[in-house]
């Protein structure tokens, strides 16, 4: 494990040390934590920007795609006796 310094104003730091009263944990916890959050959505946002440009690649080489009326249809379906599964391209 790594040690790394991270440099807050006083009044951020008073406001960390009053969360991590209240929750009952350390401000490096809650520092460490943030951290991990942050990087989670951020691949998160990631992996959703590749799926994204990959999807759009494929539609520009195939040029498949669901209407809107056919997703409308579908959707307004949902919770229904004639639901059914999700239209394909």
């Amino acid at each position: 494990m790594t040690t790394k310094a991270v440099k807050l104003d006083d009044a951020l730091y008073d406001r960390l040390k009053v969360l991590g009263e209240s929750q009952q944990r350390s401000p490096h916890w809650l520092m460490k934590e943030a951290i991990r959050q942050f990087i989670d959505r951020e691949e998160a946002a990631q992996q959703i920007r590749r799926d994204t440009l990959q999807r759009l690649a494929t539609y520009e080489q195939d040029g498949k795609a669901i209407s809107h009326d056919e997703v409308d249809l579908w959707l307004a379906a949902w919770g229904t006796d004639s639901e059914g599964q999700c239209p394909l391209a």
